[in-house]
């Protein structure tokens, strides 16, 4: 059972992540408002559903299957949305769609293919993004930057996959105004996606901004940030498995 003390914790971290994107969203001169994503990885289900159930909280996401899989039925039952935010294998799709809100991850054409076939075979049509990888670096996924036009102008081949938008992550930086460069490009390919995209795909979606960098994002054009450890406090990751 949580602690008076870790609730009000959990509470205060919350509306003051709150507060800071709205803030930031009146610095940009307003518009869509913005919506706050809960990262909840290694974070206990019961931190989850208190934030859902107590403070409001509509939106979390996982980045590993096992762990979305371990909590899904909690914290969808307690009224919040389920996102996968994290890399998917094509081993784990079977475990993912169908039941993520949104999955923030097509990264490759084999990804989307496997994805579509497996919604197809549910009877569902799947909502993602396409991951950028807008720092063009080796070790994370992601479509590069100049490849997404001949990406997204491949999605019509999947009758089962619903392009709602895309998601960056903007590499490691010093500081915050280091950010801004790599979160203009990002806003540039979602301003072409929305050019290319059909009227009738629902609210369209740029999700860019972590714990380190969200109120920056949202200066930049952002309608949907992923934060963690702002909420939850600082966490150790277990090795990926």
């Amino acid at each position: 059972m949580l602690s008076e003390e870790r609730k009000k914790e959990l509470r205060d971290n919350l509306n003051r992540v709150r507060e800071k994107i709205e803030a930031a969203r009146i610095r940009r001169g307003g518009g869509d408002p913005v919506a706050l994503l809960a990262a909840t990885k290694t974070v206990p289900a019961e931190e989850v559903e208190y934030l859902v159930r107590e403070c409001g909280l509509t939106l979390c996401g996982e980045n590993r299957q096992q762990e979305f899989t371990a909590k899904y039925d909690a914290v969808t039952s307690a009224g919040a949305r389920m996102d996968f935010i994290g890399h998917l294998q094509t081993n784990k799709i079977r475990f993912i769609a169908g039941k993520a809100g949104l999955i923030h991850s097509l990264d490759s054409l084999k990804l989307a293919e496997e994805l579509n076939a497996r919604c197809l075979s549910l009877g569902c049509v799947q909502d993602v993004l396409v991951e950028i990888n807008i720092g063009d670096e080796e070790s994370k996924t992601g479509v590069a930057p100049e490849e997404f036009g001949d990406f997204y102008g491949r999605m019509g081949d999947f009758s089962a996959l619903n392009v709602r938008g895309i998601m960056t992550m903007a590499p490691k930086c010093e500081k915050i105004e280091d950010f801004r460069a790599y979160f203009r490009k990002s806003y540039q390919i979602y301003l072409d996606f929305l050019r290319k995209k059909p009227h009738n795909i629902g609210e369209s979606v740029l999700s860019m901004g972590m714990s380190d960098s969200f109120e920056c994002a949202v200066e930049e054009g952002s309608n949907l940030v992923r934060v963690g450890s702002a909420i939850f406090g600082a966490r150790s990751y277990p090795a990926a498995t």
